[in-house]
């Protein structure tokens, strides 16, 4: 079973409320993700743990349920 685009944005805002959030379904497909966030909690982060913030925040999902995402994060300007 894949996991949904709306439940992997729930699962990024409920860490991030603030946060600008996109998720796209890649292949059409519900197995291959991206997604773009821009938090004020990725500030001071490197991008490395700007992405560990977000895969914290999808509860263990990802290589499971989640097969694969596609990450970019930034700072809100």
């Amino acid at each position: 079973m894949a996991m949904a685009g709306p439940e992997i944005e729930r699962l990024i805002k409920e860490a991030f409320p603030d946060a600008h959030v996109v998720v796209v379904d890649l292949a059409g497909d519900g197995d291959h993700y991206a997604a773009r966030i821009a938090a004020k909690e990725f500030e001071g982060k490197s991008k490395i743990e700007q992405h560990k913030m977000v895969y914290a925040a999808l509860q263990g999902q990802v290589g499971g349920v989640l097969h694969a995402l596609a990450l970019e994060t930034s700072v809100p300007k």
